[in-house]
């Protein structure tokens, strides 16, 4: 049976602490209340005796939730809130089901908090890592609004189809890496294993090799003789970079660059109208103030450069302007998607409006996918192909060569 160390604070005022056993943390927390007073913590202890091959089987490497926990977490809320169940109930059942012991611990604290009288929304907004603030203000006003069930399920929703959208495009960039690594690692195996093989045969003939095996023996010369000073290379290369766009003007520059990018430039484009035009109709249908709505649309755009624009829209709704004036004077948003924001705040349809468009990007955005995956598939072959046949060709010109002086 598992132990469970906790503290509790009695009526009196004084906190006492200790251990108790109980098979489950619910079990114990009913015992504990029993006892009276407010629990203020309770965690499993776990067992640290453990050793030699137990210890590295059961060794665990404790991460932050996911967003599939989140999304996992709203769900189960969400049918247990309109099952009648309460909020702390509901949060106390959950716990023991959840499997990061993380995500665990802040649940536990959230049930805590929420038991002490604060709202579920101020619970939530001590974690904003985990609960984005487009969560929160959605909790938030339908404690407002009496509809916190629905709520949850729009949220729930709302989280799916980030995730969704986000495994298209990572799916959409994994295939031409794979293809990329492929083609290196072909062609480092061509230069430090094939070639020197032939090197032999070469030997005192090298006036009598054209330049492309004078370039290629070359090439694999540097590679297999200075291969750490190429790795220690790369590696900064990379590091320099990962550093870069992890600085304001690195980041501007790079999300330039997504904007701009052959092929690639249109898929990014969907993604980021998608996602604003989502964020922004589900929490102007949750009855979110409009400054809020978009500065949390600024904050979730995902790129710097439809930040400065969603921030300019901002500034102008604060000073009594409509949304579609700073827009229509960007050339980020398409002019049909402009209209269609304009009309929306004529026919006070905004939240229908951001709706259509959001689902329009988002089958727009699987489309794009498509089309990139089926443009990105013939030019990287082509370009394998290209190396593996330059580095072949470099072999056997000077082969035919040779033996056609030897016949002369």
């Amino acid at each position: 049976m598992p132990n469970f160390r906790y503290e509790l604070r009695q009526s009196s005022g004084q906190v006492s602490a200790g251990v108790i056993a109980a098979n489950t943390s619910t079990a114990a927390a009913q015992m504990l209340r029993a006892q009276g007073g407010y629990i203020l913590s309770l965690l499993e202890v776990r067992d640290t005796g453990k050793s030699g091959l137990n210890s590295i089987l059961s060794f665990k490497v404790q991460t932050g939730p996911s967003a599939k926990d989140v999304l996992n977490f709203t769900q189960q809320m969400a049918v247990m809130i309109k099952a009648g169940i309460s909020i702390r109930a509901a949060l106390e059942g959950i716990v023991d089901q959840v499997e990061n012991d993380k995500f665990r611990n802040i649940l536990q604290q959230i049930r805590r908090d929420v038991e002490a009288g604060k709202s579920f929304s101020d619970a939530l907004a001590k974690y904003p890592k985990v609960f984005s603030p487009l969560y929160i203000n959605m909790v938030r006003a339908s404690e407002l609004s009496g509809s916190f069930g629905a709520m949850l399920e729009r949220i729930a929703g709302y989280l799916a189809q980030q995730i969704e959208t986000r495994s298209m495009v990572r799916g959409a960039m994994i295939y031409p890496a794979i293809i990329a690594v492929m083609a290196v690692v072909t062609t480092v195996f061509m230069l430090t294993y094939v070639l020197p093989k032939f090197v032999v045969i070469f030997e005192g003939k090298e006036a009598a090799l054209p330049a492309p095996t004078k370039i290629i023996l070359g090439i694999s010369y540097v590679v297999r003789t200075y291969w750490y000073a190429i790795v220690g290379v790369l590696a900064g290369c990379v590091w320099t970079f990962l550093w870069v766009i992890n600085t304001d003007w690195g980041r501007m520059w790079w999300d330039k660059i997504k904007l701009i990018m052959p092929i690639f430039k249109k898929l990014f484009r969907c993604l980021y109208i998608s996602r604003s035009m989502h964020t922004m109709g589900e929490l102007v249908n949750a009855g979110v103030p409009m400054l809020d709505t978009i500065s949390i649309t600024a904050n979730i755009a995902g790129n710097t450069i439809y930040k400065r624009m969603w921030h300019k829209v901002f500034v102008a709704v604060k000073q009594g302007k409509k949304i579609s004036d700073p827009l229509s004077r960007s050339r980020l948003l398409p002019k049909s998607v402009i209209q269609m924001i304009g009309s929306g705040e004529e026919s006070g349809k905004l939240a229908d409006v951001l709706r259509d468009i959001s689902e329009y990007y988002q089958k727009e955005l699987k489309s794009v996918i498509r089309t990139v995956t089926a443009l990105i598939e013939p030019v990287m072959i082509i370009l394998m192909g290209f190396v593996v046949g330059f580095i072949a060709m470099s072999i056997i010109l000077p082969v035919f060569k040779l033996s056609s002086l030897v016949k002369g």
